[in-house]
């Protein structure tokens, strides 16, 4: 059975990528693709390796009844063979992720999230970090956005393979 295992990635991997993963874990669940869909989440940088997500992410989040949790780590070049895609939430991520490929054997995996939303016309998530409740919820209604139209994405890989 063909499994699809996706990397979500921001700068610390505190906010936005563990948002993402929850989303998409509790999306994948709900359709009963758990066994089918695997989700991590990692950053670019290493400010923040070893703490759990923004408390005040996970307050927006647990609202919407999503439980956003784990432990921050860092991207490494193993990742770019092990997941199927890797989806950066903005493009400073993005390039990030590409410069740890300077063959650009994987350059295909990575993707930005935003290419996934249906609704938004975002082209980047913003990061929260610095902003007020408001902008936390809307990184969440981006990211459902998102991880919806990601999700019939990889329904389709699933039954294409």
């Amino acid at each position: 059975m063909k499994q699809l295992k996706i990397l979500f990635v921001c700068l610390g991997n505190i906010c936005r990528s563990p948002a993402a993963e929850a989303i998409m874990k509790h999306l994948v669940e709900k359709e009963g693709l758990s066994d089918r869909i695997l989700c991590d989440s990692a950053g670019t940088s290493n400010y923040h390796i070893g703490e759990s997500p923004d408390r005040r992410m996970q307050a927006a989040a647990k609202k919407r009844g999503i439980q956003v949790e784990g432990k921050a780590r860092q991207i490494e070049p193993f990742d770019l063979e092990y997941y199927d895609l890797i989806l950066a939430m903005d493009k400073s991520n993005y390039y990030d992720i590409l410069a740890l490929d300077p063959a650009r054997k994987y350059k295909d995996k990575v993707k930005l999230i935003c290419d996934f939303a249906t609704t938004f016309d975002d082209k980047e998530v913003p990061d929260p970090y610095y902003g007020g409740e408001a902008g936390f919820n809307y990184v969440l209604d981006l990211l459902l956005d998102a991880c919806n139209g990601l999700l019939a994405y990889c329904k389709k890989l699933l039954a294409d393979s």
